[in-house]
């Protein structure tokens, strides 16, 4: 059995809610087209968990030279984004329900220069375990108050 992975890449990026399958006689060997689906596999299914309901906010790290690309996709999605630059050819790209984005664009967008505040409330919006979070903060904010006092 073939993969079409042409009409899997035209599927994935048209935007279309039709399921398509990607089977069929026709054999695409276009080593661009295999490479950006499988660089972005993790981003579509992000998508699809989204559009599922299982998430509000999402946040990827994919490389720079999708970004087109991912625009593209959320913008045919309808899907609300905000896109900040990482360096060494990195975005991080965090879309979601408009309210979220609203709050990740008055965050600071270098990760990790944010307080222990920002830090908390943006691994909460993501739906790190709550636990696990505020220990977190705990000792991010034990750590600005130890250098602080010296």
């Amino acid at each position: 059995m073939r993969v079409n992975t042409v009409s899997l890449y035209s599927s994935l990026y048209s935007g279309s809610t039709a399921i398509a399958l990607p089977f069929g006689s026709y054999r695409a060997d276009t080593p661009l087209v295999k490479a950006e689906y499988a660089d972005l596999h993790v981003f579509h299914h992000h998508i699809y968990e989204y559009k599922k309901g299982i998430r509000n906010l999402i946040l990827t790290t994919e490389k720079d030279k999708y970004r087109d690309t991912i625009e593209k996709r959320l913008q045919n999605e309808n899907i609300n984004y905000v896109i900040h630059e990482v360096g060494n050819g990195k975005i991080n790209v965090y879309f979601g329900d408009k309210p979220c984005i609203e709050v990740v664009k008055r965050l600071n967008s270098k990760l990790n220069e944010q307080t222990p505040e920002e830090d908390f409330m943006l691994g909460i919006m993501l739906g790190y375990d709550k636990v696990r979070q505020c220990e977190r903060y705990l000792r991010k904010k034990d750590k600005v108050v130890t250098l602080k006092k010296s």
